[in-house]
Formats: structure tokens, sequence, C-alpha cells
């Protein structure tokens, strides 16, 4: 399809290596392309040869891209999974709906603000549509004034919620955590599975098939952490789970992204720059001081991704920090993972600053901002009843205008 001298077509995986394949152009533009509008820094991606390798483990995918002269100067990337759709009002929590996520929009520079974005994401909706998805979601930070102009005041997306990305850059020294006081443990797939299913299936966007999450390779596994006081039962003969109401606990998992892309820092304040590269000299001259090193951002490399956080009961944030903590000290000991840099954890902004303050983070890396935005599709799939479509916007203006009653559930497939 042609848009005022460029054509939206669906990008063509095959194994033709040469210059002009969609591969080598798709990966090219992304090298040119920075992620978010930050002011402080910027991120390149490295897709490790593969531009689909963000979406490849979603239940359905597909990528777009943009051509003018046979050049590829934009692209798109979308998936769809089911969700459990959970709002204060009808349709009734528990109701499973399809959404689509938009994803990896990349515009070359010299192209930018012709339009080819915003034709981009209609193409990428249009096949939303045709497999009846019900909801599409975007993400991006709060400086990144030209995509949220694009999807909130042009193509009628409303801001849905906050999100807080809190990066922890992987230390050559490890976190101390209170073993004495706080038990963890790694859970079983299945013992996994049925704690989420219990204690998040009314989180806003928990997958249908969190089965498939857990069971994916690059998922690491998942760890509860507890008082050694108290007693959280995984499983017994009458019943799949259960626990003491009054206990505390914390449960998270993880996701190794960094064996699907890389990412590199492009830009830093001075000050940072001479900060790390300074204790790095002291460290050699004074290495009895065994002081605190940041990893060199500037080259490609990887990260842990937490998702599935959960905590209930007093003093649980105290457990969230400490399996963060767990984490962070077992990507320092991964011997065959060398490439960890980061622990990325995403939780949402309605979230106490209590949780904030116990995960490990810099702020200098994260984002307290990262706004998501949702958009129903009822309207191109429903154009002949006037209606119902009016119904469903009123709709998802009361869900969206409504405070969230647990935490928004960030699929690592889509990060």
């Amino acid at each position: 399809m042609e848009f005022n001298g460029f054509v939206i077509r669906s990008y063509e995986d095959h194994n033709d290596e040469g210059q002009f394949s969609d591969k080598a152009q798709v990966l090219d533009l992304e090298r040119r392309c920075e992620i978010g509008q930050s002011k402080r820094v910027f991120l390149f991606t490295d897709n490790l040869g593969d531009p689909i390798c963000r979406i490849r483990n979603s239940p359905m995918y597909k990528m777009l891209v943009a051509e003018c002269d046979k050049e590829v100067v934009g692209v798109i990337q979308g998936s769809i999974k089911a969700v459990f759709f959970t709002p204060h009002k009808p349709p009734p929590p528990g109701l499973v709906v399809k959404v689509g996520y938009v994803l990896g929009l990349r515009v070359a520079p010299p192209y930018r603000r012709r339009g080819i974005g915003a034709a981009l994401v209609r193409r990428l909706e249009d096949w939303f549509v045709s497999n009846d998805v019900d909801y599409c979601c975007m993400a991006a930070e709060k400086d990144n004034h030209a995509s949220l102009n694009l999807f909130i005041n042009n193509l009628r997306y409303i801001k849905f919620r906050t999100g807080r990305i809190l990066v922890n850059p992987v230390r050559n020294h490890p976190y101390n955590i209170n073993s004495s006081e706080i038990k963890i443990q790694k859970l079983k797939i299945e013992d996994a599975e049925a704690i989420y299913k219990k204690h998040m299936a009314s989180t806003e966007l928990f997958p249908k098939d969190i089965k498939n999450i857990l069971k994916n390779k690059l998922s690491l596994g998942t760890w509860m952490a507890n008082f050694k006081q108290q007693h959280y039962p995984l499983r017994s003969s009458s019943s799949t789970t259960g626990g003491n109401e009054q206990s505390s606990w914390a449960i998270v998992s993880l996701w190794n992204s960094g064996e699907v892309f890389r990412l590199r820092l492009g830009k830093a304040p001075f000050a940072w720059v001479i900060y790390t590269k300074s204790l790095k000299i002291m460290d050699k001259i004074l290495p009895c001081f065994k002081l605190v090193l940041v990893p060199n951002f500037f080259k490609p490399f990887g990260f842990y991704f937490v998702y599935g956080l959960h905590h209930e009961g007093p003093f649980s944030e105290r457990l969230v920090g400490a399996l963060c903590k767990f984490v962070h000290n077992m990507a320092m000991n991964n011997s065959k993972d060398h490439n960890c840099k980061a622990i990325v954890t995403e939780i949402s902004g309605d979230e106490d600053d209590d949780l904030k303050m116990e995960i490990p983070h810099w702020k200098l890396l994260s984002c307290y901002e990262d706004f998501w935005c949702i958009k129903s599709l009822k309207s191109k799939k429903n154009n002949n009843n006037i209606s119902n479509d009016h119904d469903h916007d009123d709709h998802i203006l009361e869900w969206t205008n409504t405070p969230p009653i647990r935490t928004l559930f960030v699929d690592p497939r889509e990060v």
C-alpha cells in the first residue's frame, strides 16, 4: 500500500544477507535510531542479527516496513495475545480479550515528520483488527514527546497507566541479604503458575498463557521470599495453593533479555563519565577499599528483566528488595553470562514509594514515568454499529480514570 511516495508492506524474513535485504536495512536502521528522547541518556539496540528478536516469543507477531525508493526508512512491530480484562465495571473481571502491542516504531531521521510513523501504526492496527483484537497498547517515556504526540493527539490513544522502569547496574560486589531473617527459595514452574493465577489473575493485562512464559527458555526461574518465622504452603492435598492471610511474602520471575538483544549507551552526562572512570582508577590504586564499580555501558550489554513481581503482607516491600538483591548477586556470579550488566524492573507508578526505595536502582539510568497508552479498536471492528462504539469508548474512559486495584503486569516478551 502506497502513502505519499512510500510503501508500507510486510517485512520479508528470509535468509538473504545482501546489503539491500530487509534484514540488513532494518538492522542498519536500528543502529541509527536511539531509544527514547531523554535529555540525560539515550540507548542504541543491538538485535544480534535478528530484527524480529523482540517479538519472536509472542503467540502472534508481525513486522511492517516503510519503503521509499527501495530503501527501508521506517519499521514497526506488533504482537497479539489473550489477557484477562479486569476493569471495575462490566464486562466482568475474568473476561479474556485480545490485546495488540505496538513495539519498535522507528523512522530514519531524514524521513521524519512525513506521516510515515502514523501510516505504519494505522497499518498495524488494521492487522490487529483482522485478527479480532479488542484493544491495542503502547508505552513511551514521558520525555518522548514526539511519540506521545503521535499516539495521543494524532491516533487517539488514551493514557492508561504510568510505570516506573528501575535499572540497577550489576556491580563488582554482592549485596548483603539477611539470611537469618529471610528465606528465598526457587519455585517449580507449576507452583509459580498456581501462585500467579491465584494472586495476580486480576492484575491488568495478565496473560492467559502465563505457563508458556514461565516455561520459555529465556525465563530463568521464579523465586519466593518470606520471613523465616512465617510460612507460605505451596501445595497441599486439598488445594492447589494456599497461604496464611497474615503472612508476608514476595515473588519475582526473571527473564534473560540479553539473549534476545543488547543495549548500548549512546550518551551520558560528562560528570557521570568522569565519575565512573575515576572509580576504576582508584580501585586499581587502592583495591583494599573494594570500591563499587559501574559496568561499561558504552559497549553492548545484556540485562535481566524482573517480571511477575508481587508482594503481600506487612513489610513485604523488604522481601521484594531482598529478591532484587538476590537476582543481582545471581547475575554477578553467573560465569556463563558475562554480558549481563544490568537488572531492569518495572513497577506501577501507583505503587507506594516504599517499594521503589527497596528496589536497588540508579536514578540516572531509570525512568520514573513510563506512560502506557491504550486504544479501543471496536470502532474499526464495528463501523456500522455507532451506539456500541460509543458505549465502549465510555467504558474504556471509566476504566482508565479509575485507580488500579493491583499493579500492571509487564509481559517480558514485550520488553
